[in-house]
């Protein structure tokens, strides 16, 4: 079964917008878990423009399900992940000003760092997973970092989707085909919405997790989150149902 994580950095943006704490980003999360969820996601960056150290401390004192932490392996965010201990910590190589994630590591340049890190957090009993694109060769110097996943970054997938998914998901099989065959687990994320995702899970059952933030909080604003979670569990059926 693929997991539904819900990246909830948007409701943080929100609530900093005016200060304050509403909308309260753990009690969307508890609402999240409440509605289906099966993992809360949150990435904190180093100006706080979203998620907040804080958030994340608040969070893991609360939630029931897994949490998995994103972020560039700053010293501030690998005391994080040895303090707070999540399920899951997913490492992205993003520049501190980066408005959202755009890329997966280069792990062939950056194979010791990333073999430190994995070393490291699986030492405290985090589970890891690293940011990658679909190159084989990227995936290969993945694995040897003996990290347990990683998350292939879909927003190319998404961005072709429209114009022919077929050839928009081709190398993303490849990939996951080849971590598996690795031994790796595979998780993906980036610009998944209600439009492209069950056609990705169809073509990638085996993954473990999505991690979905922006369309999800996006949709909800029109249907509402519990009827959103439970569309985006659906498209990660063989056989979605007809829903209301």
């Amino acid at each position: 079964m693929t997991k539904l994580s819900v990246n909830i950095n948007k409701i943080a943006t929100l609530r900093n917008a005016r200060g304050g704490n509403i909308p309260d980003v753990v009690k969307v999360a508890l609402d999240c878990e409440k509605f289906g969820a099966q993992g809360i996601t949150v990435h904190p960056r180093p100006d706080e423009r979203h998620i907040r150290f804080k958030d994340v401390y608040d969070l893991k004192a609360k939630i029931k399900t897994e949490l998995n932490i994103e972020g560039y392996p700053s010293q501030k965010f690998v005391d994080l992940i040895t303090t707070i201990r999540p399920t899951q910590v997913t490492l992205v190589p993003d520049k501190p000003d980066a408005i959202t994630s755009n890329a997966g590591w280069d792990t062939i340049e950056n194979q010791q760092l990333l073999s430190d890190l994995v070393d490291e957090f699986k030492a405290v009993g985090v589970r890891t997973s690293i940011f990658t694109g679909t190159d084989l060769k990227i995936i290969e110097f993945a694995a040897k970092t003996g990290t347990d996943r990683i998350e292939l970054y879909t927003e190319p997938y998404a961005s072709d989707y429209s114009k022919d998914k077929e050839a928009a998901i081709a190398s993303f099989i490849e990939a996951a085909k080849y971590a598996k065959k690795l031994g790796l687990g595979v998780n993906a994320g980036h610009d998944l919405s209600l439009e492209n995702l069950h056609f990705l899970y169809k073509n990638i059952p085996w993954l473990d997790e999505v991690s979905i933030g922006h369309a999800l909080i996006s949709d909800a604003l029109h249907l509402g989150l519990e009827k959103t979670i439970k569309a985006y569990k659906n498209c990660l059926k063989e056989t979605p149902e007809l829903l209301d």
